[in-house]
């Protein structure tokens, strides 16, 4: 039998990566990977082992942070999804970084937005479907929407 459920995450004050790695040295690696971006970027990682011990494994260079993604993977429970948590960044300034690392299999969602993680719970073992992330659309932008996101973008230094 499978269960279903919706785990709700609500960043506030920090953005969030979510996905799946499949080797114990992925906290390291995610690390190294964040560290060397080059960023002023305050970070935790959790990783959530999903054989022998089946540990939460985490670090960072913020210890808040940290348990913060310590919590988000406890909430979460599946087992090779890894949680990043940022501070004083945006996931774009790292998300590459991410996705090369070699045990990195996926990357479900990037976000400061309020998310929900989809997992299927088969008798214990766990494992994400998806994420449902942001809202629906409300419209199409017009003119002066057009207008505004590119005056965002200059205004945050992504565009000259």
């Amino acid at each position: 039998m499978v269960k279903v459920e919706s785990v709700a995450i609500v960043p506030d004050g920090y953005a969030v990566i979510i996905g799946q790695s499949h080797f114990i040295k992925t906290v390291e690696d995610l690390y190294e990977a964040l560290a060397s971006s080059g960023t002023a970027l305050k970070f935790g990682i959790a990783f959530c082992e999903s054989s022998g011990p089946a540990l939460i494994r985490y670090d960072g260079n913020d210890q808040p942070l940290a348990l913060k993604a310590v919590e988000i993977a406890k909430l979460i429970g599946a087992g090779h999804v890894f949680v990043v948590t940022l501070k004083d960044g945006f996931p774009i300034n790292v998300l590459n970084r991410i996705k090369v690392v070699e045990e990195v299999a996926t990357v479900f969602c990037a976000t400061s937005n309020p998310v929900h993680v989809i997992v299927a719970d088969l008798q214990g073992d766990r494992g994400v479907l998806g994420v449902v992330d942001g809202s629906s659309p409300k419209g199409v932008e017009g003119e002066a929407d057009k207008e505004e996101r590119r005056r965002l973008l200059r205004k945050i230094g992504y565009k000259r």
